[in-house]
């Protein structure tokens, strides 16, 4: 399924609430924030030519952040920015001054974070950012899971210490158990999705984002021409969007939005012109993007600059982990999660489509962008996906498709 936008408000400026969060100042402050922290490293930029090349175009460019911040997904750069933002804006409150996060680690600011709790709902990997960033300054973290997050990822969160809650239903529904509990105990809400009088903190959330695209434009070659980008709630694709929109101007990529097929939120919301709730069905493998109702920033920023919006379907995110594990001629090997490759595999899906290929402009010109948002953040899962392990990916041993075929058989 591909939908260009025919929304309204498309190729109008973002409002000056948006443009601020996602402008340039801004994310030059994101980038100054990193460099306090002791394990952060820019994250591989990867050339893909031999599959660029296997689909008809002139290169393909891959963000790895499953090597961002130790967490192995580019939600480490949301959660704990937030955090650590609203940690310093409180100790600023109590201290009657402007606080900076070089001050983070001084005894004033520590004794405001130590009195502090911060909660969030997560498929895994928004919910162990919050968890990092709430021990790094030293405050408290509830974390809620739905029944859907596996045991492994719910253990990855709790060894920083947070306090889980583990609720029935889906995503959105952990997402109001959430708000009621941080609302019922004086919690602060750190959401990557938000609501309607609820926007600054998921901002705040989508900010920290921003550091993936500069990295980007510093590392490529070239400006891309395309972007194909996944969405869950749609907070990593209005935050591409958005800021590409305001470092590039009018020579900004055509960016396509990429949703499972089995949770298109931000697909139907754009064939509404308005946000919806869809209803819940069969879970997807892509389970960091299984969400069934859209943040309302993310779609006023998308509403905005994203140019088209598409679904994958099951097959296609187990593939694309098999294809980045098992590479194409010389192209480098990637330890992509279920969720991670979802955006090239809709680029794929869209070279193979002579009419979106038409209408998206792809030609033997073509620069493409895309992010792998995770590694293997289930590495039982990927092993089953896939057939091997991580460490068997990143050091090139050999596949055997055998027990992956027969896993992925019933997705």
């Amino acid at each position: 399924m591909f939908l260009r936008n025919t929304n309204p408000e498309y190729c109008q400026p973002l409002t000056p609430e948006d443009a601020e969060t996602l402008g340039l100042t801004s994310a030059r402050e994101v980038e100054r924030y990193l460099g306090f922290r002791d394990n952060h490293t820019e994250t591989p930029l990867l050339s893909l030519p031999a599959l660029a090349a296997s689909i008809g175009i002139a290169s393909i460019h891959i963000k790895d952040e499953g090597k961002r911040l130790g967490l192995g997904s580019f939600k480490a750069l949301g959660g704990s920015y937030a955090v650590i933002r609203l940690v310093l804006e409180e100790a600023g409150r109590q201290l009657g001054r402007t606080v900076d996060v070089s001050e983070l680690s001084t005894h004033d600011v520590r004794a405001v974070s130590a009195r502090m709790t911060f909660a969030c709902a997560t498929d895994g990997n928004h919910g162990r950012s919050v968890a990092q960033g709430a021990q790094l300054v030293g405050a408290r973290a509830a974390i809620v899971v739905h029944g859907g997050v596996s045991d492994e990822r719910v253990a990855a969160i709790a060894r920083f210490g947070a306090e889980m809650i583990r609720v029935a239903g889906t995503y959105d529904d952990s997402v109001r158990e959430a708000a009621r509990v941080a609302r019922e105990n004086g919690w602060t809400i750190v959401s990557d999705t938000s609501w309607t009088g609820y926007e600054r903190i998921p901002g705040l959330v989508m900010q920290g984002y921003t550091a993936i695209v500069r990295e980007a434009l510093r590392a490529l070659p070239e400006p891309p021409t395309h972007v194909f980008v996944q969405s869950g709630v749609g907070g990593i694709a209005a935050a591409v969007a958005g800021h590409l929109a305001i470092a590039l101007g009018d020579k900004r990529p055509i960016l396509t939005v990429v949703d499972p097929a089995r949770s298109a939120c931000i697909v139907e919301t754009a064939r509404a012109g308005h946000p919806v709730k869809i209803p819940h069905g069969e879970p997807t493998v892509m389970a960091m993007l299984e969400c069934y109702e859209p943040s309302l920033v993310a779609w006023r920023i998308l509403a905005r600059v994203g140019d088209g919006f598409m679904t994958v379907d099951e097959e296609d995110a187990i593939t694309i982990m098999r294809r980045l594990a098992n590479p194409l001629g010389k192209d480098p090997a990637i330890v992509a999660g279920e969720s991670g490759g979802v955006g090239l595999a809709g680029l794929l899906r869209a070279a193979a489509d002579p009419a979106i290929k038409l209408k998206l402009g792809l030609n033997a010109k073509s620069r493409v962008f895309v992010i792998n948002t995770e590694g293997a953040t289930d590495p039982e899962k990927y092993r089953m996906l896939v057939g091997r392990t991580p460490a068997e990916v990143t050091a090139g041993l050999g596949v055997d498709y055998s027990a992956a075929s027969a896993a992925g058989a019933g997705m």
